[in-house]
């Protein structure tokens, strides 16, 4: 089954590009750019990734942000996860960005979002790898503090094909940010969000009814809910589902425990991604092979998983057809 799951072609609709930061280059930017971090080895790094819930994993997540500085660090950061796109056999990729994490310590707007598109632009032209990238708000901070953030991704509407909701989700429900969402949607954006990871199955109501999502990130809370779950059914609303993620922030106790066998049996659009490979033990493979190696998943319900992320993913029909009609053949040889 590995040689399976290597072999396919995927999308991945779910990954937070700080999140693919893996130690050794965080350890290389903090000495060039002399910022100190709170470890001496990229094996104390690694040690501490025992997270036991989503704000402990915020905490290092953040602190290992600190290291971007300029330009050629975001696309160095970007670059090292395309290498791992093709690794992965990833042919598309849909990635987050948070630029308040990084507005907040004083580095702009600019320098990010530059440094990221460049890469993405270079993985185009080198590795025909096609992409694109979704701006969060973090949650845990204001809807005033959003719709400055809002105001500066304007004048990058040419890179940014949308918007995210992201961080720490519990005592932060999607109607804390209705208003910048209505405006996100009138100029034109695909909307997503972050709902019923940790937070239960209201949150997700709440991204559908009152930001109008396209995409639910996570969601596998939805199965407490049988209303909820008829209704994902019949709208098909994709759930960007990262179980490797789901496990190491104990949101399920192990990997067979975990529900998407059970979504996807009911017929939800659900995906699987790595969400921040670097810190949750495995890319996009590793998340499949682990769900294979614990959940009777057959050859059918992964390319059904990894169709479902091409038809679910913000790219033209025409790229949604060539790349399913490649995965197809693959599959069935």
């Amino acid at each position: 089954m590995k040689e399976f799951i290597k072999k396919l072609p995927k999308a991945e609709l779910h990954i937070h590009i700080e999140g693919a930061l893996e130690p050794d280059l965080m350890f290389r930017l903090a000495t060039k750019n002399n910022i100190k971090i709170p470890y001496q080895t990229i094996e104390e790094v690694k040690a501490a990734y025992n997270f036991t819930n989503l704000q402990s994993f915020l905490d290092i997540y953040y602190a290992g942000a600190n290291v971007l500085i300029t330009k050629n660090d975001f696309y160095d950061m970007t670059w090292a996860y395309i290498l791992k796109c093709v690794e992965n056999n990833i042919i598309h990729t849909e990635i987050f960005f948070d630029p308040q994490t990084h507005t907040s310590r004083g580095i702009s707007f600019d320098t990010v979002i530059l440094g990221i598109s460049e890469a993405l632009k270079d993985a185009k032209e080198k590795y025909s790898i096609t992409s694109n990238i979704i701006m969060c708000f973090l949650r845990h901070l204001s809807q005033e503090e959003a719709f400055k953030t809002f105001e500066e991704c304007l004048s990058h509407k040419d890179k940014i094909i949308g918007i995210g909701l992201d961080s720490s989700e519990l005592g932060h429900p999607p109607s804390k940010f209705k208003e910048v969402f209505q405006k996100a949607k009138e100029e034109g954006f695909k909307l997503v969000a972050h709902a019923g990871e940790e937070a239960d199955y209201s949150y997700i109501y709440e991204a559908l009814d009152l930001l109008d999502i396209q995409r639910i990130d996570h969601g596998v809370q939805a199965i407490n809910s049988a209303d909820l779950m008829q209704r994902l059914k019949d709208e098909q609303i994709p759930l960007t589902v990262c179980p490797n993620s789901n496990i190491e922030l104990k949101v399920f106790d192990n990997y067979k425990q975990h529900n998407i066998k059970k979504l996807l049996d009911y017929g939800l659009n659900v995906t699987v991604n790595s969400d921040d490979p670097a810190y949750f033990k495995g890319y996009l493979n590793d998340n499949f092979i682990n769900l294979c190696e614990n959940i009777d998943l057959t050859k059918e319900d992964i390319i059904k998983l990894i169709r479902n992320s091409f038809n679910s993913s913000f790219i033209s029909q025409e790229f949604k057809n060539e790349y399913i009609n490649k995965l197809n053949n693959i599959g069935q040889n």
